[in-house]
């Protein structure tokens, strides 16, 4: 039987083909969500690709991805952002990955973060650390930053729209007086940021579970802290926020 890395690991490589092979299109095809995101004909040719492969691997499995309807009452659970960042994607900036996280009783135990695009991939496995592969193709393991003063810390969010709709967006002004720097890389890549030491905070809102799961045990192998903004992160969570957990406290307190 395929082990669960290796099987989120084939998962991204399908994902990487499909992915790359319409990126920068002229053929692409967009539409918009009732949400008022966008979708393209390549997020859900991803989609079906690792619902397929979950199928033939492991069948009893269930299956939470963005663009189609949950699927399966197991207690292994596949959680899929087939590209996150489509709103880069559609427009020809390479931040953007696909997103995989298997939930095994309730807690996320395994997870990918593929970005062709950049030549860049990052995982997890509860209990066994985190790593990166580099352009280079070599790998090497993960470990947050040990920056303990919120005036030397460096920050990152998604964009002040969102901030501005959840109201929090005069903490995220206050907030950003008392570091040393801010930015808004935005999406999946701010968080493998933070879990390579480049970063200290990140904040988001309007996320769901398919965006967050597989970001949690990559930043938390790599010795930081996720959380919801107000409290300990759940499945509901949609305003979230990661550390290097040295400095979560003040973070969060500043960001209530």
């Amino acid at each position: 039987m395929i082990k669960d890395l290796d099987l989120a690991l084939k998962m991204a490589d399908h994902a990487d083909e499909i992915s790359l092979k319409r990126f920068r299109s002229l053929g692409l095809l967009v539409e918009t969500k009732p949400d008022r995101s966008p979708v393209t004909d390549a997020d859900r040719a991803v989609e079906v690709e690792l619902r397929s492969i979950v199928a033939d691997y492991q069948p009893t499995d269930s299956f939470i991805g963005e663009e189609f309807e949950n699927t399966g009452s197991s207690n292994r659970n596949w959680i899929v952002d087939p590209i996150d960042g489509t709103a880069n994607y559609l427009r020809g900036v390479p931040i953007w990955a696909t997103l995989i996280a298997l939930r095994v009783d309730g807690v996320i135990t395994t997870s990918v973060v593929s970005a062709p695009a950049l030549g860049r991939r990052w995982w997890a496995q509860r209990g066994n650390g985190a790593f990166t592969m580099d352009l280079d193709g070599s790998v090497r393991s993960l470990q947050v930053s040990k920056i303990s003063k919120l005036e030397d810390s460096s920050i990152s969010y998604n964009s002040l729209q969102l901030w501005d709709q959840s109201d929090k967006l005069p903490q995220l002004i206050d907030l950003s007086r008392k570091v040393w720097r801010t930015r808004a890389y935005g999406d999946f890549y701010s968080y493998m940021l933070l879990a390579e030491g480049s970063l200290d905070l990140v904040a988001e809102h309007g996320l769901q579970i398919y965006d967050i799961a597989a970001l949690v045990p990559i930043v938390e192998e790599a010795g930081g802290k996720f959380s919801d903004l107000s409290g300990p992160l759940t499945e509901d969570s949609s305003s979230v926020m990661a550390s290097n957990g040295l400095l979560h406290d003040q973070f969060q307190q500043a960001l209530k």
